[in-house]
């Protein structure tokens, strides 16, 4: 694999500079004129402004090709304006798209009709070689001795007009991809993983552009963050899950993050708490103010447009659902599920907790044995073991009642494992399962 360089240099903006946005009609129709007269792949990135707003849509959207530049897009202007995304996909035709951890940013791209043919995914790829740091800047700094500056990642990108650092840190995100591109391939051809690599990106483009949402938990409620505090308190649950399903309608009908109403944290205080009377509510400070962030930078003027938003839920509000929570009866009171691993398509419910293997000593032993595989297989091809198989799919494999019968490789297929992985795994686990 190739070297890091030593000592990395920065680079403050791109070569070419920084575009303005492209909000117009005409400006679309020029920018796909452009990528349509450019050669090679095109790089892709966009942004999108979670912790402020409720929905997960781009709010801005990168591009770069030889010969066209960098062109920075308003998606949701253009969408508005009437703007026909099919302009790009044919501008690009069946060029490959370059983007850095293509799942986050492929299904916003197919809600508004942006649909890559070919994928190269540059954080896939760094997993995949094996590097220790995956992110855009350590892998640029890895393999082209450039670092990006990452001032704005959490930036609300929804403000407009967006300010000259915030369009140059979006420009730079695309700027050094198509070269990162060249020598990650070279690289993954050198160590006889660019057909791994390849399976890979189908798969992603696949998953990400299916239109399916993505690891959507059965019991949305449960995702509160420290929610097994709660584990053995069901009304505590029921207070909790009451707090979280207000807070998400409200969210939604105003567009904005839930936790700019109430924090998670708040919401398992409050659970824990139980207040029953104004005097005990009161006492509960973090339901009775609005919620403020405190980041000691420009974010906090971000976080401060909310604030009208913020004045519309009353205390008071909050009080309400506590008590009708309080009030339910107890055969209406939620319990913690058990501790299983959501199950998938095709999946067995496996648990992840080990305390629970500890009771299946053959299952647990048959991890074991398996795990010693799958980690000196990831030793022998430097690959790190999760990337040679989802843990998941071998918690379930090890799982089984009887794994005698079984056809260790058909079994890795149907829990989603790609073939260059059965290929690599599915002969030494079936010698040591039994």
């Amino acid at each position: 694999m190739t070297e890091p360089i030593q000592e990395p240099r920065l680079q403050t903006q791109p070569r070419g500079g920084v575009p303005a946005v492209t909000d117009t009609i005409d400006g679309y129709r020029r920018v796909c004129e452009a990528l349509a007269s450019a050669t090679g792949p095109l790089a892709a990135d966009a942004e999108r402004a979670s912790g402020f707003r409720y929905g997960h849509e781009d709010w801005l959207i990168q591009f770069k090709r030889d010969g066209a530049g960098i062109a920075l897009l308003d998606p949701v202007a253009l969408t508005r304006a009437g703007a026909d995304w099919n302009g790009v996909n044919e501008a690009v035709g069946d060029a490959v798209w370059i983007i850095h951890d293509a799942m986050m940013d492929l299904p916003g791209f197919a809600d508004i009709g942006l649909t890559p043919r070919r994928l190269f995914d540059t954080e896939v790829a760094a997993r995949l070689l094996g590097l220790h740091r995956f992110g855009l800047a350590a892998v640029t700094a890895h393999y082209l001795g450039i670092t990006l500056a990452k001032e704005h990642s959490a930036a609300d990108w929804s403000y407009r007009p967006l300010p000259w650092d915030w369009r140059n840190y979006a420009a730079l995100d695309v700027e050094l991809l198509i070269e990162l591109e060249s020598c990650m391939r070279a690289d993954l051809r050198r160590a006889g993983k660019e057909e791994w690599a390849e399976e890979e990106f189908a798969h992603i483009l696949a998953e990400g552009t299916s239109g399916r949402p993505r690891h959507e938990h059965p019991v949305p409620w449960l995702r509160i963050s420290h929610i097994t505090k709660l584990a053995r308190d069901r009304r505590g649950l029921a207070v909790a899950r009451a707090l979280w399903t207000r807070r998400d309608e409200l969210a939604r009908r105003y567009d904005i993050a839930p936790t700019l109403l109430l924090a998670d944290s708040s919401i398992i205080e409050a659970a824990q708490r139980k207040p029953h009377n104004a005097r005990e509510f009161r006492a509960v400070r973090c339901l009775n103010e609005r919620v403020r962030m405190h980041t000691g930078g420009e974010q906090d003027k971000m976080f401060e447009r909310y604030a009208p938003i913020q004045r519309t839920v009353k205390p008071s509000m909050w009080k309400n659902v506590i008590q009708e929570a309080l009030d339910l009866p107890e055969d209406e009171l939620p319990t913690m599920p058990s501790g299983h691993a959501g199950a998938g398509e095709g999946e067995t419910n496996a648990p992840r907790a080990m305390r629970i293997w500890d009771r299946h000593p053959e299952r647990r032993e048959r991890l074991h044995r398996v795990r010693r595989v799958i980690n000196q297989i990831a030793e022998d091809t430097r690959t790190p073991a999760d990337i040679i198989v989802r843990p998941q799919i071998i918690r379930n494999l090890c799982w089984t009642d009887d794994p005698r019968g079984l056809d260790v490789a058909g079994f890795l297929r149907e829990q989603g494992a790609r073939d260059w992985q059965v290929k690599l795994i599915a002969a030494s686990v079936s010698r040591v399962i039994l």
